[in-house]
């Protein structure tokens, strides 16, 4: 049950924006609880019972991630004064020094270069103390700076946000400041550096509203107030009272607009995980030229297949992915609307290479497809795959895109095409699996890619065979004849051209034996990912191309596949000839019936 913290919260907040601050607790405000002993506390400010994050202040936080002695500040001399010499009843020249006295800061924000966990970082932090932490002319100058400094010196950035709103005492020339520091994000990010943003609480007005949004990975702490508008400003606009869990980082969370909440305590380590992950540059090669291993079809129909496809143990797109990749951080959300469960993203590492892993999750007992959220989320991945120059693997498993009309009013078709677009247009090398059940328009969507494979026994269809079995004798119930007829399987693909190379899995299949169906693709993927790296940008464009634009040419599997039909018909034509020669001699050597026979 969420607690109902937003009122105590807000009191706390206000004792740090009136200049006094929050006291060392003994007992939590939020679960009575003591926290006298706990080191956690006396560390990192969080309760031990229930996890309540209380405020820190922008050095705190520094000394929270940094490592020991690494931090190096920067433009620290930077100070506000009185640009529009703002009058009110007490001086804003005064508030200021009394704010830089009782803090120690000069303004609302530190910047220095500093190590996390020996990887070399630019950390912002701001402080919620000073002035609410809000975004006057030196906190945006100050930021851009270091966003700029970072550009110059190849860093990725850090940026932990504690923000209330506007600095109205400097006007316009606040708001200016929002333009200011996205430009030096958008600056930032041309250089393929990793920006990582955490939202603290709170986080809204215009830091959460300008460059904090431009991040690559956004984390926020359990429970903090997030959003462009104040929880007070919400609630004066609204008719009745806001939900209690509005403008938290959970319902951020829930809407697709953030990665993950991170607590406080895992904080550093997930950034280290981050940065090592984004920081690596090694490419894969071969210490040998492995052969391709043939798989020879069974004899079995193409229903067996289906089944096999869609049995209810066979390994989903989460269980290859916590098979086969290390330090895996998974990314949320589509920056819009919501983070759909039936797309999974992230980036690991395979064989020492950071991967950006896109799968299609088979969601059971739930028939629903990929709506346009889970191919933006898609599409967002493949946007930051393609900015760290990252190889990307997706794995397929979806009956197909969601057919609604809630899905149609939110651009279902415009969702597919860009998704193939974008993929189709990458520069980074693309491997995609066909790991159960490949339903038409979701899994091309996700299959643009330099190499298609499939899983032994897993299918790739337009359609399923319950659809075309009622399109055609209006009768889902005869899907196992139509099934053999849609050239639906892994073999039929191969044949076809459709896929590049069929992955091996265990007998009986995948459901028997998750572990050894993951070490099976891996090999073939480290293979394949070995051999399509050593290719340049503009040659995997190139030959992306025309793999895709000659799909449904008379090309040389064609003609294979239709020799072999013409052939298995003209043995077809051949037996039966002959049995109506042999019936034909039969009745010219027989002696005459009598016609008693057929009364």
């Amino acid at each position: 049950m969420m607690r109902n913290f937003t009122g105590m919260v807000s009191s706390v907040m206000s004792s740090r924006n009136g200049h006094t601050e929050p006291p060392i607790r003994d007992i939590c405000l939020v679960c009575d609880q003591s926290m006298a002993l706990s080191d956690l506390y006396a560390t990192m400010r969080v309760c031990p019972i229930c996890r309540f994050h209380y405020s820190l202040t922008a050095r705190e936080r520094i000394a929270s991630l940094a490592d020991a002695e690494s931090f190096r500040e920067i433009n620290r001399s930077v100070s506000s004064l009185d640009p529009l010499s703002f009058s009110s009843r007490g001086s804003y020249k005064q508030r200021i020094f009394k704010d830089q006295r009782r803090t120690g800061l000069t303004e609302a924000v530190v910047t220095g270069r500093c190590s996390i966990s020996g990887s070399p970082v630019m950390l912002i932090a701001l402080d919620f103390g000073f002035m609410g932490g809000s975004m006057g002319c030196v906190v945006g100058e100050k930021i851009a700076l270091a966003l700029e400094q970072a550009a110059k010196r190849n860093l990725p950035v850090i940026a932990v946000i504690t923000s209330g709103g506007a600095r109205f005492q400097e006007g316009v020339l606040s708001l200016m400041q929002m333009a200011k520091t996205s430009i030096a994000a958008v600056q930032l990010a041309k250089k393929g550096l990793p920006f990582i943003v955490v939202l603290a609480n709170p986080a809204t007005g215009q830091a959460y509203a300008s460059f904090a949004s431009l991040a690559d990975i956004i984390v926020a702490e359990p429970e903090a107030i997030v959003g462009f508008s104040s929880v007070r400003a919400l609630q004066e606009a609204a008719d009745d009272p806001l939900p209690r869990s509005s403008q938290t980082a959970e319902a951020h969370l829930r809407s697709g607009l953030i990665d993950g909440i991170v607590d406080r305590s895992k904080l550093r380590t997930l950034i280290a995980v981050i940065l090592d992950n984004l920081g690596r540059k090694y490419r894969l090669t071969a210490a040998e030229k492995s052969p391709k291993l043939a798989i020879e079809p069974q004899k079995t129909e193409a229903w067996d297949y289906v089944r096999l496809a869609r049995h209810e143990d066979r390994p989903t797109s989460s269980d290859y992915i916590r098979n086969m990749f290390g330090n895996f951080v998974e990314i949320h959300g589509d920056r819009a609307s919501e983070d759909d469960e039936s797309v999974i993203c992230g980036f690991g590492q395979l064989g020492g290479l950071t991967v950006m892993a896109v799968g299609q999750e088979r969601l059971k007992d739930s028939g629903k497809g990929i709506p346009p959220s889970g191919f933006r989320k898609a599409q967002r991945a493949f946007d930051m795959a393609e900015k760290f120059s990252l190889p990307i693997v997706t794995l397929l498993d979806s009956t197909g895109p969601d057919v609604s009309l809630e899905s149609e009013q939110h651009g279902m078709g415009g969702a597919i095409a860009t998704t193939i677009a974008r993929l189709s247009g990458l520069s980074t090398p693309t491997i995609a699996v066909v790991i159960g059940e490949g339903g038409s328009e979701a899994a091309l969507a996700f299959g643009v890619a330099d190499r298609v494979l499939m899983m032994e026994n897993a299918i790739y269809s337009t359609i399923s065979p319950e659809g075309a079995a009622e399109l055609i004798y209006q009768d889902e119930g005869r899907a196992d004849e139509v099934a053999e007829s849609l050239k639906l399987t892994a073999h039929d693909c191969r044949e076809y051209g459709i896929v590049d190379l069929l992955v091996q899995e265990p007998p009986g299949g995948a459901h028997t034996d998750h572990d050894e169906s993951a070490r099976q693709l891996r090999r073939v993927l480290l293979q394949e990912m070995s051999e399509i790296q050593s290719k340049s940008a503009r040659g995997l464009l190139k030959d992306r191309y025309r793999k895709f634009r000659n799909m449904g040419e008379y090309s040389s599997y064609f003609r294979a596949a239709i020799n072999r039909e013409a052939s298995a018909l003209q043995g077809f034509v051949s037996s039966g000839v002959r049995r109506i020669a042999r019936r034909q001699h039969s009745e010219q050597t027989e002696p005459p019936q009598s016609a008693a026979m057929f009364d």
